[in-house]
């Protein structure tokens, strides 16, 4: 009888605790490609602000927008593509628009790198 009490007790804790460490599990791997995502962006942050400043002000007047990716970024159809964007910015507001794009300083640029369809995202400020 002892036996059969601890069967049916153990049968019966035994699917909430899987279900418990599947979740666990999955929270893991989601947490570890959050971190990689991180990595990757903070990397391609470094070897972006590791260009010279002419190189990269070349990219933001090519670019033309803040909005437009530049040539720092991966190939379209990269997996896990991250996308790098450049523009003059405008620190002060000196023309009191509120718009960090426009009136800016043509010795300060806005760096922005960002997963293509992701949430990592990092942005720095640069200067020569």
């Amino acid at each position: 009888m002892e036996v059969l009490v601890a069967v049916l007790l153990v049968a019966m804790c035994l699917p909430p605790a899987l279900d418990a460490l599947y979740a666990a599990t999955r929270a893991a791997s989601a947490h570890e490609a959050q971190i990689a995502a991180q990595y990757r962006v903070s990397g391609r942050m470094e070897e972006v602000l590791a260009a010279s400043f002419a190189a990269l002000d070349a990219a933001a007047l090519a670019a033309g927008n803040p909005a437009v990716p530049t040539g720092y970024s991966d190939p379209a159809g990269t997996p896990g593509r991250l996308l790098v964007f450049l523009a003059h910015y405008d620190l002060d507001d000196a023309d009191g628009d509120g718009d960090p794009f426009s009136g800016a300083e043509p010795n300060l640029l806005w760096v922005r790198v960002a997963e293509e369809n992701g949430t990592t995202a990092l942005e720095s400020v640069t200067a020569p």
